[in-house]
C-alpha cells in the first residue's frame, strides 16, 4: 500500500448549500434527514437484521438464506451464504404478470438515431432464447464467457442470458486492444466469445470482431470453444468454420423460454478486469445475491426511482457502473431505461440534451469528464447549449466516476437541472459494486463538489497511515470498516494479491479505498481529494491533485478541463505538473507562457503559492479513454519525460500525447 505519512491537507472551501426542496422531501423513498438517520439507526442498532431485511424485502430468493453475514474468513467475508437465487429472474421473471410486463424496459437509441423499445415480457424471450443457444453450444452452470459488445441491447441480453444459465460473464469495453482482450480469456479460462462484427460511434465503423481474431491468434485461449456474433452491420467479417457463428445461427430453432438456474448466493455473477499500473490486470470478482441487493436499493435510494421514471445511464457496459446502473440494477427495480450506442458529440455535442427532451429523461447519471467537456462545447457554439433543448422533464441529475469540480457542478445545477434537479454525485468504485457516499435527493442538504454522507449501513471512515480516525477537517485516508454486501469477494484466481490490495493489516484490516478525502468540519460531509497515489508532496506540504484540478477549472473564463499530476523534484521533492485544455485554441510560444502564469497566479490566489504548478501544458484534449477517463498514468509518464511504454490503443485520441509533451 502507498499511504501518506501524514495528513493530507485540504484547502479548498465549499460554502454553497443547496437543501432539497419541501416538495421533494414530502415525495422521496427517503424523506428528510430524519429518514436518512432512521435508516443509518437500523444499521447500528442491528446491522446483520438491517441487511438480513432489505434482503428479503428487495430480491427473490428461490432458497431463502438463513444466515446473513459470515465473518469467521476475513477478509474473504460471505453474505446470505446458504440462500439460492438467479440474477436474471430478479430483473425480469419477477415482473411477468404485473403491470410491469409491458413496460418498456429498454428505450435503445442507436449511434443514427434510429430508437427500438422493448418491454420487459419481450427482454425476457430474447434472454431466455439467447440462454438456450448457450446452453446448446456446451456452456453451463460455473463456466466463464467473455462478453465484447457494443453498447446496444443485445449487450445487455448477452449479460442476462449468462446469469440465466449461472455462466459468469467477463464484459471487455469495446474499445481495449487484443493484447487486453487476450490477457483476459486466458485468466478467466473464458469457454466462449460474445462479440459483434462492427460497433457504431460518431458515425463511424470500428471492429470488434476482428480484435477478437487477433486475440485468439495469439495463442494460449485453450479454454475457448465457440465465438458467438451479432452482425450489427452489414459489412461483412471474418468466421472461423466450426467455432465461429452468427447470433442467427445460434438462436435458430431455440426455445424463448428457458427456466433460470439458482445458483447459491457467493456464486461469482461477474468478473470485471481493472487495469493496474503494473503487472497483469486485476479481475474483480462479484457475487450473485449481495451484489443483485445493492444494485436494486442504490435504485431505489440514489435515485429516487418512480414507477414512471426515464432512467439514463450513459456508461457503457464494458464499465462497472454499466453493469449496476444498466445490465441490473434498473431491470431489477423495473425501470425504464434509455441505452445509447454513440458518443455525446455525434453529430453535435448537444446530443444528449436532444435525447432528454425526446425521449422525456427524468433522472440522467453522466460523468464529470462528460459534464466538462460539454461545457466547452456549449460555451463555444450556443446551438448546442442545453438551453437550446427543453429539460424540464428532468428531475434528478448524478455524476460518476470521479469528483466533480464545484464549477463544473454549479453549471450541471444551473444548466442542465434548471436550479431544481438535485445532483447525487456518487462515490463508488468497480470493487464496491454500487455507491457506498453519496447524497441523497430527497434528504441531504447538497455541497457542490462533496459526495456528503455514506449511504445507511456503509462505515466509512478516514484514517491515518495506522487506521486510526482522523478528526473532521484534517483529510486522510478512506476505508470501510465493516463489511458490506456488494463488495469484492476477491481477485480471480489471486487471493493474496486481494488481501494485500484491499485489506492491508497496517489498516486494522479495514477496506481500502485507494482513496484520499476529508469530512468537513461542519457537516461531516465526505470529499475525495484523489487517489493515495495522486497525493502531492512539495516542500513537505501534501496535497490531493483533485484540489488543485478544482482551482484551475474554476477559472471559468479560460479552463475547460485541467489534470494535475506530480513529477520528482531537487529542489520541493516533487513538483505539479497541470495538463490544461482551454476555452479557447491551443496556445504557443509567448502567448502560452503568459497564460501559464496567469494560471499559476490564479492557483496561488485559490489555495495558496505552494500549490502553484511549475509545468502549465496546453493541448487540444487531454489522453482519454473512449469511455472518457482520463489516463494520468500517461501523463505522469509525460511530466517525468519519460518515454511510453504502456498499451495506448484504448486511446480515443492518442496524438494528443506528442502534443502534451511540448514544453512552453
Amino acid at each position: 500500500m502507498s499511504a501518506p505519512t501524514s495528513a493530507i491537507e485540504s484547502v479548498l472551501v465549499e460554502n454553497r448549500v443547496f437543501p432539497p426542496s419541501d416538495a421533494i422531501v414530502k415525495a422521496a423513498r427517503v424523506s428528510g434527514m430524519a429518514g436518512y438517520d432512521a435508516l443509518c439507526a437500523e444499521a447500528e442498532k442491528d446491522f446483520e437484521g438491517f441487511w438480513a431485511r432489505l434482503a428479503r424485502e428487495n430480491v427473490q430468493w428461490s432458497k431463502p438464506f438463513t444466515r446473513t453475514l459470515d465473518e469467521s474468513n476475513a477478509p474473504f467475508y460471505q453474505w446470505f451464504a446458504d440462500g439460492e437465487l438467479n440474477a436474471s429472474a430478479n430483473c425480469l421473471d419477477r415482473h411477468i404478470g404485473t403491470p410491469t410486463e409491458n413496460k418498456t424496459a429498454i428505450l435503445f437509441e442507436a449511434d443514427d438515431g434510429a430508437v427500438t423499445k422493448i418491454t420487459y415480457k419481450e427482454l425476457l424471450a430474447r434472454v431466455s432464447q439467447f440462454a438456450n443457444a448457450l446452453k446448446a453450444h456446451g456452456v453451463n452452470k460455473g463456466d466463464r464467457v467473455l462478453i465484447y459488445m457494443p453498447m446496444t441491447i443485445e449487450g445487455v441480453v448477452a449479460m442476462q442470458a449468462c446469469a440465466r444459465i449461472g455462466a459468469t460473464h467477463s464484459v471487455v469495453f469495446g474499445g481495449f486492444s487484443a493484447k487486453a482482450v487476450h490477457e483476459r480469456i486466458i485468466d478467466a479460462g473464458a469457454v466462449a466469445v460474445i462479440t459483434a462484427n462492427y460497433q457504431m460511434r460518431g458515425g463511424k465503423e470500428l471492429p470488434l470482431k476482428a480484435i477478437i481474431d487477433e486475440a485468439l491468434a495469439m495463442g494460449g485461449c485453450d479454454t475457448l470453444r465457440n465465438v458467438f456474433v451479432y452482425q450489427r452491420t452489414a459489412t461483412a467479417c471474418n468466421m472461423v468454420a466450426g467455432r465461429d457463428k452468427t447470433f442467427a445461427e445460434a438462436l435458430a430453432g431455440q426455445s424463448t423460454e428457458c427456466a433460470p438456474v439458482a445458483v447459491g448466493a457467493e456464486h461469482p455473477l461477474f468478473i470485471l478486469y481493472t487495469s493496474g499500473s503494473t503487472g497483469k490486470p486485476k479481475g474483480v470478482q462479484h457475487s450473485t445475491g449481495g451484489y443483485l441487493l445493492w444494485a436494486k436499493m442504490t435504485m431505489d435510494w440514489t435515485f429516487d426511482l418512480r414507477a414512471d421514471d426515464v432512467f439514463w445511464c450513459t456508461a457503457d457496459i464494458g464499465w462497472i457502473t454499466g453493469h449496476t446502473y444498466v445490465a441490473y440494477g434498473p431491470l431489477a427495480a423495473g425501470a425504464t431505461q434509455i441505452i445509447f450506442e454513440g458518443i455525446p458529440t455525434f453529430p453535435n455535442a448537444g446530443r444528449f440534451w436532444q435525447m432528454i427532451e425526446r425521449h422525456k429523461c427524468t433522472i440522467f447519471y453522466t460523468a464529470p469528464t462528460a459534464i466538462r467537456s460539454l461545457i466547452k462545447a456549449a460555451e463555444a457554439d450556443e446551438a448546442v447549449h442545453p438551453a437550446r433543448s427543453d429539460l424540464s422533464s428532468l428531475r434528478i441529475l448524478g455524476s460518476v466516476g470521479e469528483p466533480i469540480n464545484p464549477e463544473a457542478w454549479m453549471w450541471y445545477h444551473k444548466n442542465v437541472g434548471g436550479e431544481r434537479c438535485p445532483i447525487v454525485d456518487t462515490f463508488w468504485q468497480t470493487e464496491t459494486g454500487g455507491h457506498v457516499i453519496t447524497p441523497l435527493p430527497g434528504a441531504t442538504p447538497l455541497v457542490p463538489g462533496s459526495c456528503t454522507l455514506p449511504l445507511p449501513g456503509i462505515t466509512a471512515a478516514i484514517v491515518d497511515e495506522m487506521g486510526n480516525d482522523v478528526p473532521n477537517g484534517s483529510g486522510g485516508i478512506l476505508v470501510i470498516k465493516r463489511p458490506w454486501p456488494s463488495m469484492i469477494r476477491t481477485i480471480w484466481n489471486d487471493p493474496e494479491r486481494f488481501k494485500k490490495s484491499y485489506f492491508p493489516e497496517e489498516l486494522k484490516g479495514y477496506y481500502l479505498a485507494g482513496d484520499g478525502a476529508v469530512r468537513s468540519a461542519d457537516r461531516g460531509y465526505f470529499r475525495i481529494t484523489g487517489r493515495i497515489d495522486d497525493v502531492l508532496n512539495v516542500s513537505g506540504h501534501r496535497m490531493g491533485t483533485m484540489e488543485i484540478e478544482s482551482a484551475l477549472v474554476s477559472k471559468t473564463d479560460l479552463v475547460a478541463e485541467a489534470a494535475v499530476v506530480g513529477r520528482p523534484d531537487d529542489v520541493t521533492g516533487e513538483a505539479i505538473c497541470a495538463f490544461v485544455v482551454l476555452k479557447r485554441s491551443r496556445p504557443t510560444g509567448e502567448e502560452a507562457k503568459q497564460i501559464a502564469n496567469e494560471l499559476r497566479n490564479w492557483v496561488a490566489k485559490e489555495i495558496g503559492p505552494i500549490a502553484k504548478p511549475k509545468d502549465i501544458r496546453f493541448g487540444d484534449n487531454l489522453p482519454k479513454t473512449r469511455s472518457g477517463k482520463i489516463m494520468r498514468r500517461l501523463l505522469r509518464s509525460i511530466a517525468k519525460g519519460e518515454a511510453i511504454t504502456q498499451d495506448t490503443s484504448t486511446l480515443e485520441n492518442p496524438a494528443i500525447l506528442d502534443q502534451l509533451a511540448q514544453t512552453n
